[in-house]
């Protein structure tokens, strides 16, 4: 069986990994640390990273590539947590024989929840209104009413289905669409399917939940975002790649568009400098969608238990290319 010497765990911003799992049950009593900040580029992941045999990431905050796999000689087991991680190469790590584990789905519903925190947010110019109220102001903006407004889904998964029936219980009129869209499914829920173009261009509010892939990188370009209503608001809890992030700041600097809700972006955490920390119309949150508590508690078990697992011989829920 594999002897367990050095864990490390990765970007616990909120110093919690000790308080969802006893780290003190790990066989053999490996030595642990964890780091509670980005490690930075490839080079950076590489020199922090190479002592350790086994690595636990969070989510895709870091990422392992094969330049970065094929330079950690000691890597045997990368857990992650959760069921998918697009971040790491999952053929290369079979090549260099490093198992790689994940945990149960989780943060299905809380990532639905704060995608409707988004849209009240922005919807009733929320950030605004208290930061006004606590500087002395009072009512300085006027709301958008959700009810009898059109809800464009894109994606009804887990988390857009969820989504939807949230709308549909505010009286909203709910429709999606996908590339891959099942119609059936789509009005067994009370959604209208719809094509693309009729999303984007009658919806007050569009939101999107699609994985990343190839197909969906750049769902949402110039021409879609010119496709919407100028009053419309967009709200990304998916992940950054899928909107034209650059196309998005030109159109709500512009006022072609009514506002963006994002809790994804393209560089995490966002950096100092970027253009987006005074982009108008906007709200961001800094990639909430799965922090809770109830979703960290089963991260960070299924984890614990992935190492053990590992240690005896038997790895569980192994991910393959």
């Amino acid at each position: 069986m594999p002897k367990i010497r050095r864990v490390a765990i990765l970007d616990d911003y909120q110093q919690v990994a000790h308080q969802y799992a006893d780290w003190s049950t790990l066989p053999g009593s490996p030595e642990l640390t964890v780091f509670t900040h980005p490690l930075g580029g490839p080079a950076e992941v590489i020199a922090a990273l190479e002592p350790y045999d086994v690595v636990v990431a969070m989510r895709e905050r870091t990422a392992f590539p094969a330049e970065v796999l094929g330079k950690l000689p000691n890597l045997r087991l990368l857990v992650t947590t959760g069921p998918v991680n697009a971040s790491i190469d999952l053929a290369e790590a079979r090549r260099r024989g490093i198992t790689v584990s994940g945990t149960r789905p989780a943060g299905l519903t809380p990532t639905a929840e704060l995608t409707w925190g988004l849209i009240h947010a922005l919807a009733r110019s929320l950030p605004a209104e208290d930061g006004n109220l606590r500087d002395g102001a009072w009512q300085r903006t006027v709301g958008r009413d959700l009810y009898g407004a059109r809800l464009g889904v894109i994606g009804l998964g887990g988390v857009g289905s969820r989504v939807a029936k949230v709308g549909l219980a505010f009286g909203m009129d709910v429709v999606a669409w996908s590339a891959h869209l099942d119609p059936e499914h789509a009005t067994s829920l009370g959604v209208t399917p719809v094509s693309k173009r009729e999303l984007l261009e009658t919806s007050d509010v569009v939101t999107l939940h699609v994985r990343l892939s190839a197909r969906t990188a750049g769902l949402i370009g110039r021409d879609e975002l010119a496709r919407m209503r100028p009053d419309a608001l967009l709200i990304n809890t998916s992940r950054a790649p899928v909107v034209d992030e650059e196309a998005l700041l030109a159109a709500l600097t512009a006022g072609t568009l009514g506002g963006a809700a994002l809790d994804v972006h393209s560089a995490e955490p966002l950096p100092a400098d970027s253009p987006w920390r005074g982009a108008p119309r906007t709200v961001l949150t800094p990639h909430l969608g799965y922090v809770t508590a109830d979703t960290y508690d089963a991260f960070y078990r299924d984890a614990l238990d992935d190492i053990r697992a590992y240690a005896a011989g038997e790895p569980i829920r192994e991910l393959t290319p």
